[in-house]
């Protein structure tokens, strides 16, 4: 929108901390240029301003780094921020995004209406955590998540979670779909990838996307695989990395799939390697809002995913759309990632079914609640 058709448009700014090539730091920036199409200047706030994705940002949008270690470490320079150039809106983008925004706009002196973005489920992936370490986690939320003046989960799960955990009101929350297809989606998609599994369509290339960590659950997907492959003739390829590495690529040794595996690492255009695979897994246990898994849709891939909290249920609509199997279960994994192999795909049904996530209607929502001009 050309400059001239924003004056008198009230800024809005994005408070979080980028320290790697992961979803979130995408979501932000793909929020963040929604928000500017629609014409609203948009600081982005950065406690750490360390991704790839930020090359993805327009220069409409104007990064303010705060150059600190720590998010907590930032509520001086957020407070300083929030007087010098008086927002009409402050989004926090994560927990402790969110926390600090808290402290730095009492101390600012200045009441910029503050919304939360919290895109995972805190009582999941702290399971299996020492009492202590929830109790440091549950506190701090019940006592400042109050103050926010909106909470923005990504999906009805992480809404139900984080209302058991503060026990605030319902109104005091909102679900907003991430903003997940671009309208260069397709055009990136459509980009050439030097892979040569992914020029062999004779045999058929299975797809996990995420990083090397715990949460994406990528042994199950290995041990599914290995019983897939025994029986019908496809490759495995994962893009991402992590700490898990090591540990995935002896699995794949020891399970004498290792020929048949490609860890493929970060690819930061993962989208031409989802539209040339014939089915994408995710494997995960748990999420938020998957944004892998929208995005394979909206490419028109069939899918595979979890019953994981949250998200895959409310994205495949109870499993209608494509299979859902239990966390963990190798077994159940296994039988469908064949019977999805054999199966016809459904793109537009896929690509009809995730409308909500485009960038612009994604980021609309999130304007209307950050001016409070409509509650969905």
């Amino acid at each position: 929108m050309p400059d001239a058709l924003r004056v008198g448009l009230p800024k809005v700014t994005v408070f979080a901390s980028f320290s790697g090539a992961g979803g979130v730091e995408r979501m932000i920036v793909n929020l963040c240029r929604g928000m500017a199409e629609h014409g609203h200047p948009v600081d982005l706030v950065l406690v750490r301003a360390v991704s790839q994705h930020l090359a993805g940002l327009p220069s409409s949008v104007r990064v303010v780094p705060l150059n600190s270690r720590h998010t907590f470490g930032s509520i001086f320079a957020l407070a300083r921020y929030l007087r010098r150039e008086r927002p009409a809106a402050l989004l926090a983008a994560k927990d402790r995004a969110g926390q600090t925004a808290v402290v730095a706009r009492w101390l600012s002196g200045l009441k910029p209406r503050l919304v939360f973005r919290i895109g995972t489920t805190v009582t999941a992936a702290l399971e299996g955590r020492s009492p202590l370490t929830k109790l440091l986690w549950y506190l701090p939320m019940r006592l400042l998540y109050r103050f926010a003046d909106a909470i923005v989960a990504v999906s009805q799960g992480v809404a139900d979670d984080l209302q058991q955990i503060t026990g605030l009101p319902r109104e005091r929350f909102r679900v907003i779909a991430n903003p997940v297809i671009t309208p260069d989606l397709a055009v990136r998609a459509g980009e050439t990838v030097d892979h040569p599994w992914l020029g062999d369509p004779s045999v058929p290339v299975i797809l996990g996307i995420g990083r090397l960590t715990r949460q994406k659950d990528f042994p199950t997907l290995l041990k599914a695989f290995s019983l897939v492959c025994g029986e019908v003739d496809c490759r495995l390829m994962i893009l991402g990395e992590g700490r898990d590495r090591a540990s995935l690529e002896q699995l794949a040794r020891d399970l004498g799939i290792a020929g048949r595996v490609a860890l493929v690492g970060f690819r930061p255009n993962p989208y031409a390697y989802l539209q040339r695979a014939r089915l994408f897994v995710l494997s995960s246990a748990w999420e938020g809002s998957p944004n892998a898994l929208t995005e394979a849709m909206a490419l028109g891939v069939p899918v595979v995913a979890t019953d994981c909290p949250s998200g895959p249920r409310e994205v495949l609509d109870g499993g209608r759309l494509a299979p859902l199997v239990p966390v963990g279960d190798v077994q159940a994994l296994a039988a469908a990632i064949k019977a999805s192999l054999l199966r016809l795909p459904r793109p537009e049904q896929l690509r009809q079914s995730v409308a909500e996530y485009a960038m612009m209607h994604s980021s609309q929502r999130y304007l209307d609640v950050l001016l409070d001009r409509a509650h969905p």
